[in-house]
């Protein structure tokens, strides 16, 4: 499936709330959001200048199949899924764009690990523990661990860095109950979410949900168990004590490191052939997962 690249949303008629690493953010007239998910890609904190054409589109069909699918484990922010659906003159926002709940956004990061890769391996190889958690002497990389762990970190803005923080942590941020709460609705939905993508040949090796508050009611929002968010590794070629092939952006990672850049801005074009090879990940994981 091919598609236009949508860097930026423009949309005078609505007034704009603000833009994030992928998604631009409007008010509706009824006091809803419209969130545009474009096809800006972003990596170690920074907005890379090339988008993956499409991109936003599979963030948003995926976002929305993986609502429908974990409704019965937590309610979601999402109204209409597909409010462009019969308008012409809004076809650049069609199959990107969602109408949701405005919610109190809770200011952590709700993360899920269920295989030792990334920050984790790394943490693991120098002290035996990931964000804190000990584990058992003698996990390779990309080891399944023995149960999915709970790692929350902060939710950093302005191009600052995430950092790991632990259970009281978040108490002390959120309070006991609604801590609770998130702990034990992150670890249901990866639970679901691992096992039903598993049977389509995808391990979920680690995810990222976001929550928010309506009227105390705890809902699910932002994106669910996407590519941008999660760690998607091929089930058929999954080999213990290596890194693995990915249908995520740890390829446009991997990239950058052969590159040499340093993290700093300016951050640098993607060639061509790295922005086709992530936008035909983005898209097998969309396939593997929604058919």
């Amino acid at each position: 499936m091919q598609h236009e690249a949508l860097f930026e949303s423009h949309e005078p008629d609505l007034p704009l709330v603000g833009r994030g690493k992928a998604r631009d953010i409007y008010e509706t007239p009824d006091g809803h959001l419209l969130i545009v998910t474009t096809d800006r890609i972003s990596a170690f904190d920074f907005v890379l200048p090339t988008p993956i054409p499409g991109k936003g589109v599979v963030l948003t069909q995926l976002s929305n199949h993986w609502f429908s699918l974990t409704q019965p484990i937590i309610d979601n922010h999402l109204i209409d899924a597909a409010p462009f659906a019969h308008a012409p003159e809004k076809a650049h926002l069609a199959g990107r764009s969602v109408v949701v709940r405005k919610a109190h956004s809770l200011p952590v990061e709700a993360i899920v690990r269920g295989y030792l890769a990334g920050s984790g391996w790394a943490e693991y190889q120098r002290s035996g523990s990931v964000c804190g958690i000990t584990l058992p002497a003698g996990l390779q990389e990309s080891s399944q661990l023995p149960e999915p762990l709970f790692t929350p970190s902060t939710k950093a803005e302005g191009g600052a860095h995430d950092e790991n923080i632990s259970f009281e942590q978040l108490v002390d941020t959120l309070g006991r109950d609604l801590s609770e709460a998130v702990r034990e609705t992150s670890l249901a939905l990866y639970t679901f979410a691992a096992a039903y993508a598993l049977e389509r040949g995808i391990i979920i090796a680690d995810t990222k949900f976001e929550f928010g508050l309506v009227d105390d009611h705890l809902l699910l929002i932002d994106e669910a168990l996407t590519p941008d968010s999660s760690r998607f590794w091929p089930l058929d070629s999954y080999r213990p004590g290596q890194g693995q092939p990915s249908f995520d952006k740890q390829y446009v990672r991997d990239y950058l490191e052969s590159i040499g850049w340093a993290k700093q801005p300016p951050a640098p074009e993607l060639p061509a052939e790295v922005v086709a090879q992530t936008a035909q990940r983005y898209r097998e994981a969309w396939r593997r997962l929604t058919q």
